[in-house]
């Protein structure tokens, strides 16, 4: 996001209530980073302002999505964001799943140019091609810039879930899907939130979807961590546990346990189908 130094920051417009009343306090003074321009913005403000409208996932306010899915953009960051900016100008993921791209994005995000539009801002830390100390990595995660509000972690790749204390109420713990040894239920999460008080609960929908087909496990997850609920992962899932586009049928059978989670921003983990 290269833009020469004379260009000004693009002002979003405030989003739409569900009445159609701008949303003041939301989005006046937020900016795309530069060199998204004009057009990234209006496309940004557009596709959120349709969505208000749209099924019961697309209408949920904040929306966002994670960085995740877009393999064949991992680890440019300038362009993740404005793919992002496409979904929503409120809330994103940007996922680091390996450590290399973790270090990127450390970077990145304490040179980026100007402070990102987004309200709400989650880094997904790495959980694969690890080779930092858990300590040294926990104190690279606590090295974030404050714009981070949640640092979404994998309980199976903690070693030692004191080391992550420092995080405070940063970290967020993702419940597993079903090709993982723990973290799968409330049962299994509870030796980590003992041990992390000050943690948040990020639930993955089609993660308990893999585990549990009737989503029982979801509400077992909600009633004893719904109080750290900080947001959620959205989407379905194929029989490899990979994430694929919200299909119409899951987006039917998610919708009570959705509906217990309407506070939260919901994160989607791969594009949202075209209606």
């Amino acid at each position: 996001m290269s833009a020469p130094d004379d260009i000004p920051p693009t002002p979003l417009p405030a989003p739409l209530d569900a009445e159609g009343g701008r949303l003041q306090g939301v989005a006046e003074a937020a900016t795309v980073p530069s060199g998204t321009g004009p057009s990234v913005a209006l496309m940004a403000s557009s596709v959120m302002i349709d969505a208000r409208v749209g099924g019961h996932v697309a209408a949920h306010h904040p929306l966002g999505t994670s960085t995740g899915h877009l393999v064949e953009l991992r680890g440019q960051w300038d362009l993740l964001v404005r793919r992002a900016l496409d979904v929503s100008t409120l809330a994103v993921e940007l996922a680091a799943l390996s450590e290399p791209e973790f270090l990127s994005l450390s970077a990145w995000l304490q040179t980026a140019e100007r402070e990102l539009p987004f309200r709400f801002l989650s880094v997904h830390a790495p959980t694969k091609d690890r080779e930092l100390p858990e300590d040294e990595l926990v104190a690279r995660l606590c090295a974030l810039p404050p714009a981070v509000d949640a640092v979404v972690v994998h309980p199976d790749v903690i070693e030692d879930p004191a080391a992550y204390a420092p995080l405070g109420r940063t970290l967020v713990i993702e419940n597993m899907d079903g090709r993982k040894a723990t973290g799968r239920t409330a049962e299994e999460l509870r030796p980590f939130f003992d041990a992390l008080p000050e943690a948040g609960f990020c639930l993955d929908v089609p993660h308990v979807g893999s585990v549990d087909p009737t989503l029982a496990i979801a509400h077992e997850l909600l009633d004893a961590y719904g109080e750290r609920l900080r947001h959620l992962h959205l989407s379905s899932v194929d029989e490899g546990c990979h994430h694929v586009p919200l299909t119409p049928q899951d987006e039917e059978l998610f919708a009570p346990v959705l509906s217990r989670c309407r506070d939260v921003p919901w994160i989607l983990e791969a594009d949202l189908p075209a209606r």
